[in-house]
């Protein structure tokens, strides 16, 4: 809706002079507009790139590690990357299954490219990847339990017309109530008061849902926006920090100039955007270690002098003392070493036998499989038999067999492991949570400080995410991807058969859909066995759309997993940052404590470029210039 439009239908609505609001409207307008700006660097003066090149270790092959490395590589740096999956791309990875007679590429979950990301969108452009590998989405609509749908269509881009314009459109929300609401107005404008500092003294001591219902001022917009919206920063609103979620907010949509677009992929994210950033990667000199784990980093004074890597195919060393009794008759039972690594032993008939945990496709603990008799990994749906061969799924290769040695009442499992050590000038840790938590325990630091502040870093409540290949469509449906609130489990739906190949001519040809049922957190007392999830979540999706109730299943994929960074009350005080007690190594990474208002994808990046720009500053090549939404609220 043109913003003159809306503005003389609302006050017109409201029985408020029209003209007068449309030239009142206007100059609050011109001076009150979020306006992307610049983090830091736009104006500082160094070299393009670097005179004598300098090695780099960059851990981690996510987002946040490659646009480190991107940026690294353009300026002259000699870079290693190195990724324990097979794969890089990290939440964005994918890999390809075989179902119904054809081949289906599949990834973690759906994902939203927002138009704010303006760090990914540079490095996503610098890639090559062309703006025709997005579908805009055409709005973003709520379905809620018991209640009306919600339909917010491309909101405005300026305030205060995109929280009036969310207002106006929602059939649950009434615009004269809500004008004529004084605490309710003051209310909405103290969500426009985010400032980084006083932002987290006053509120990261607060759990968001208890932040909402300090009055009673906004509990429809509540219910309404707040929620669900929230929901998806994969934390729940009980234990997700106050102060988190009003950056959050900031981020998205209260300071972004660019309202609530946002694309999706047309292809798979590994063919649409990970292959081309892995390409020019290549094309820059990187040197890639897929499948390589960083084990430790070693130190010497107050810098980091190489990072200790398991050599391509071992899994580094282990060690682990059971007793016999504690292996069962038939059969594997888990056991965890001391430094955490998982290992299933069972027994044969020449004694006894014992496989490493850790799924080969990226690293999750398997769990026994009683389809196979083998063994199973929950995040991404692989099988292994039960000598540890790969049956289906994402995984290539097989589970390590460990030796196993009797020592009276005891099994001994052991693994020597080979090693390599790659040195370097500068390193840049840029795993997920638990890889930088393991890392640094392992290398034994001496620094009790940052190494209890690394150790606190937590993970949100397991997701979970589950795709079906019905044989029919979904008749009711208007748009490829609804948020929804209010059910135990589904807190998003996303018809792939509408916006995604090979899925759209799946569905075109056998008259069928995709569909993906997404849990963004579980909360502790819903953790179930993976039936009783999947069968509750197959009620909701009945529920929604009643015309599935008479659908077939035709294929069905679940995963379940608990890698998304935990943002609770209290762990900001504690969060590391990019630069560490080193002078060489930098952290990366959407859990990067940082006063740039950015969150999960353009928070990996952006934190990545920051890293870059830190190792650029001790070489004086000129930083990068980061782009941002406005640095504080309107009101702040």
């Amino acid at each position: 809706m043109e913003r003159r439009e809306f503005i003389k239908k609302l006050f017109v609505r409201t029985g408020i002079g029209a003209g007068v609001a449309v030239a009142g409207t206007a100059g609050l307008i011109g001076y009150y507009q979020p306006r992307k700006t610049f983090y830091g660097a736009e104006n500082v003066e160094g070299k393009e790139r670097i005179e004598r090149s300098k090695k780099v270790v960059v851990v981690g092959g996510g987002l946040a590690g490659i646009s480190s490395s991107l940026e690294l590589a353009r300026r002259g740096f000699e870079v290693t990357l190195v990724e324990s999956s097979a794969a890089l791309g990290g939440k964005l990875t994918g890999w390809n299954i075989d179902a119904l007679g054809e081949h289906f590429p599949v990834e973690h979950g759906f994902h939203g490219f927002f138009d704010q990301y303006y760090n990914l969108n540079e490095i996503f452009a610098f890639a090559g990847i062309k703006r025709d590998a997005f579908t805009p989405a055409p709005g973003y609509p709520v379905i809620f339990k018991n209640s009306l749908k919600e339909v917010f269509g491309q909101t405005s881009k300026v305030f205060p017309v995109n929280v009036l314009s969310i207002v106006e459109q929602s059939r649950r929300l009434d615009m004269i109530s809500f004008l004529k609401n004084y605490k309710g107005l003051l209310s909405t404008v103290e969500l426009f008061r985010y400032e980084y500092n006083e932002t987290f003294r006053k509120y990261d001591s607060i759990d968001f849902m208890t932040y909402c219902r300090k009055g009673e001022d906004l509990p429809a917009f509540v219910d309404t926006v707040l929620h669900p919206f929230a929901d998806a920063t994969m934390n729940r609103m009980e234990v997700l920090s106050a102060a988190e979620a009003l950056r959050y907010f900031h981020f998205y949509f209260m300071g972004s100039p660019e309202g609530l677009a946002f694309k999706i992929t047309n292809r798979d994210c590994m063919t649409a955007l990970i292959n081309p950033l892995e390409a020019k990667l290549k094309e820059l000199g990187v040197k890639l270690l897929k499948g390589t784990t960083a084990r430790s980093i070693s130190v010497v004074g107050a810098k980091v002098s190489e990072v200790v890597i398991d050599t391509q195919g071992s899994g580094g060393a282990l060690s682990l003392r059971v007793e016999s009794g504690k292996v069962p008759q038939s059969g594997f039972a888990a056991f965890i070493t001391a430094d955490g690594v998982p290992v299933m032993v069972g027994r044969s008939e020449k004694g006894y036998l014992a496989y490493d945990g850790r799924c080969t496709h990226m690293g999750c603990p398997v769990t026994q499989d009683v389809l196979t008799g083998g063994f199973s990994c929950p995040c991404h749906a692989g099988r292994f038999d039960a000598t540890g061969t790969p049956v289906s799924g994402p995984p290539k290769t097989s589970l390590a067999k460990l030796a196993v040695a009797v020592e009276g009442e005891m099994i001994v499992v052991k693994q020597e492991g080979r090693s390599e050590r790659l040195a370097c000038d500068y390193c840049v840790v840029a795993s997920n949570v638990r890889g930088v938590r393991e890392l640094v325990k392992a290398s034994q630091l001496s620094r009790p400080e940052f190494e209890s502040n690394v150790a606190s870093l937590g993970e949100a409540d397991p997701y979970a995410v589950y795709r079906l290949w019905l044989d029919r469509p979904l008749a009711s449906k208007e748009f490829p991807f609804y948020t929804v609130s209010g059910y135990t489990y589904t807190d998003s739906i996303s018809i792939f058969s509408d916006f995604q190949e090979p899925f759209i001519s799946w569905g075109k040809k056998h008259g069928g859909c995709v569909v993906e049922l997404h849990a963004y957190a579980i909360a502790p007392a819903d953790i179930k066995p993976e039936p009783e999830i999947k069968a509750a979540m197959i009620r909701e999706l009945h529920t929604i759309f009643p015309e599935t109730r008479s659908a077939t299943i035709l294929h069905e994929l679940f995963m379940q997993q608990s890698n998304f960074t935990r943002w609770a009350p209290g762990d900001h005080a504690h969060r590391p940052g990019v630069e560490t007690p080193f002078s060489n190594l930098y952290f990366a990474g959407d859990w990067v404590k940082v006063d740039a208002p950015v969150f999960l994808m353009e928070a990996a990046v952006f934190t990545g470029r920051m890293a870059a720009n830190a190792i650029f500053r001790q070489e004086s090549v000129k930083p990068i210039p980061l782009p941002i939404v406005p640095m504080q609220g309107l009101f702040a």
